[in-house]
C-alpha cells in the first residue's frame, strides 16, 4: 500500500460535519442523525456553548425556569442517542474538494459531503475588574435573557449603539430603573432609536467609562464610572450591569471556505439556512439574527433538514444555490 493509500485510508468518512456543540449544532445534530446522515459533532471545548455561563433561563419552553449548564445537558444527552460528540476536538482547516470537504483535526482527517458551522459567537468584553468576576451574578451580555432577573431594580447599560440602546429600552420596559452609560458625547444608534430613548426619558451618563463592578462576593451592588471629560470617577449604587459593546462571530472557519458574511461578520443565510457555498450551512449566533436559546435550535433543526434535502438530491441542491 502507497504512503497515499495509507493516508486516504486513515479518513473518516461522514455524509454530515457539524462544527459547534452548542444549542444550535446539539439540534443539528439530532435532526440529521435521524434524518438518516452519517453524522458527527466536533466541539472545540464541551458541549453548551455560551448557554453554559446562563445561571438561569426561563424562557425556553417546557423549562420555566432551568439552569443553562443543565439545559445543555440535557440537550448533549439527547444528541448522544443519536450521534458521536467529539470533544476537545478543534477544526483548524477545511478545504473544499470536488465532491466534498476534507476536516483537519490535531488527531484525525475527516471527510465529509457537508458541513453545518454552528461556531458561535463571543460577546465583547470591557476587561474591567470585577466583570469577570461578576459575570452571571449581575453582569451580563444578554438583556433579553436576564433582563426579567432584574425587574424593580438600578441596572446600568454599558454602550452607545443600536444594541444598548435596544436593550436600554426593553430593560426599562419591563421595569427596571435604566441608566445608560457611554463613552462618547452622542450616542451611536440610530436616530429613530436615540429619538426614541428621548421620548421614553431614558436616563443618560455620556462621556462616561465603566471603570469597575464591585459587589459583595455574591452579587453585584455598585460601580464606579469615570467621566471622560474631567476624570472625576463616581460610584453608583446598582444591582445589574448589561454590557452591549458588540458581539464578534467565530467565522474564521467560515471565512476560509469563502461563505459570505455581513458588515458585522456575521454568516449570510437564508430562511433555509443555506449559505453561499453550495452544501455549507450555518446556524446559530455565527448567523445573528435572535441570539436566544430557542432561535439557535430552530436555525439547526433547519440546516439539518435542509443538508438532508440537499444531500439526497445534489441537482436540487445546485439549482437552488443558483436561484439565491
Amino acid at each position: 500500500m502507497s504512503d497515499i493509500q495509507k493516508s486516504e485510508s486513515r479518513v473518516e468518512n461522514y455524509d454530515l460535519v457539524i462544527i459547534g456543540a452548542g444549542p444550535a449544532g446539539l439540534a443539528a445534530a439530532i435532526y440529521a442523525a435521524r434524518s438518516g446522515l452519517k453524522s458527527i459533532l466536533l466541539e472545540r471545548g464541551v458541549p453548551g456553548g455560551q448557554v453554559q455561563m446562563s445561571p438561569w433561563i426561563e424562557n425556553y419552553p417546557g423549562f420555566p425556569r432551568i439552569e443553562g449548564i443543565e439545559l445543555m445537558s440535557r440537550m448533549a444527552e439527547h444528541a448522544r442517542q443519536y450521534v458521536e460528540i467529539r470533544e476537545g476536538t478543534e477544526v483548524i482547516d477545511i478545504t473544499q474538494l470536488e465532491d466534498g470537504f476534507l476536516l483537519k483535526t490535531r488527531d484525525a482527517e475527516l471527510s465529509a459531503r457537508g458541513v453545518i458551522l454552528a461556531t458561535g459567537a463571543s460577546h465583547r468584553t470591557l476587561g474591567v475588574p470585577g466583570e469577570r468576576e461578576y459575570a452571571g451574578r449581575g453582569v451580563s451580555y444578554c438583556a433579553t435573557c436576564d433582563g426579567f432577573f432584574f425587574r424593580g431594580k438600578k441596572v446600568l447599560v454599558v454602550g452607545g449603539g443600536n444594541t444598548a440602546v435596544t436593550d436600554a429600552l426593553y430593560l426599562q420596559s419591563i421595569g427596571c430603573d435604566v441608566t445608560l452609560v457611554h463613552r462618547r458625547d452622542a450616542l451611536r444608534a440610530d436616530m429613530h432609536l436615540q429619538k426614541t430613548a428621548t421620548e421614553k426619558g431614558l436616563s443618560l451618563l455620556l462621556s462616561s467609562v465603566l471603570e469597575k463592578v464591585i459587589g459583595n462576593d455574591e452579587t453585584v451592588t455598585a460601580a464606579e464610572v469615570k467621566s471622560a471629560v474631567t476624570g472625576e470617577i463616581s460610584r453608583i449604587e446598582v444591582n445589574g450591569v448589561f454590557i452591549a459593546v458588540g458581539t464578534v462571530p467565530n467565522a474564521k472557519l467560515a471565512k476560509s471556505l469563502g461563505v459570505e458574511t455581513d458588515e458585522g461578520n456575521f454568516v449570510i443565510v437564508g430562511q433555509d439556512h443555506r449559505t453561499n457555498i453550495p452544501f455549507v450551512y450555518a446556524a446559530g449566533d455565527l448567523s445573528g439574527g435572535i441570539l436566544q436559546v430557542v432561535a439557535a435550535v430552530h436555525g439547526g433543526a433547519v440546516a439539518a433538514i435542509s443538508a438532508f434535502e440537499d444531500l439526497s438530491d445534489p441537482y436540487f441542491a445546485r439549482t437552488r444555490s443558483e436561484t439565491r
